[in-house]
């Protein structure tokens, strides 16, 4: 893969940009701290914005390496306050695979945001860095999130089940992907 780092992208509603640390309180209000956002993903809602601030340390650290993928999600109408995040948290230059990862604020969910988004990261790592694969996965019991997937064109291949770990325990997995020569 042609690793380029983390771009601005915008769409129609959104920009999609590198954190900054003055995002470290709308990340906490809008989705960090919310244990319904966090309910299946791998990460605890953070219990201070302190613990948001040195996640973003890493974050904001990590931006000089080309092969490192991490947008705040930013809602044109909304302003400049990221309302979520898109990352690519696996890559496989090997094979050309991006694994993607996402969460917003419950108070977007079910506008189409993240499709946006999921569209948006997906064009840039099959256009600009080269992927051969996009991938994602998620909990079963958050059928929303493989919705989000396959509005987005991904294919389902399977369910594996006990075969990952979020904050609802052991927990079975969804996989979706799309390939370069699918879209």
């Amino acid at each position: 893969m042609r690793h380029c780092g983390t771009r601005r992208l915008e769409t129609e509603r959104l920009i999609l940009r590198p954190f900054e640390m003055r995002d470290a309180e709308a990340m906490y209000e809008n989705w960090a701290s919310d244990p319904e956002v966090t309910r299946f993903l791998t990460w605890p809602p953070h219990a201070s914005v302190e613990v948001t601030r040195a996640v973003l340390r890493d974050w904001v650290a990590s931006y000089g390496r080309a092969d490192y993928y991490q947008w705040a999600i930013v809602l044109k109408a909304h302003g400049r306050d990221p309302i979520g995040s898109i990352s690519a948290v696996e890559l496989n230059d090997d094979v050309g695979i991006a694994h993607i990862g996402y969460c917003l604020g419950q108070r977007w969910w079910r506008r189409g945001i993240m499709t946006e988004a999921l569209k948006a990261v997906m064009d840039f790592f099959f256009d600009s860095v080269g992927a051969n694969r996009v991938e994602s996965r998620h909990d079963p019991r958050n059928p929303h999130s493989g919705m989000v997937m396959q509005k987005c064109g991904m294919r389902y291949e399977g369910t594996l089940r006990s075969a990952d770990r979020n904050n609802q325990g052991i927990c079975d997995t969804s996989w979706y992907a799309l390939l370069r020569d699918e879209r």
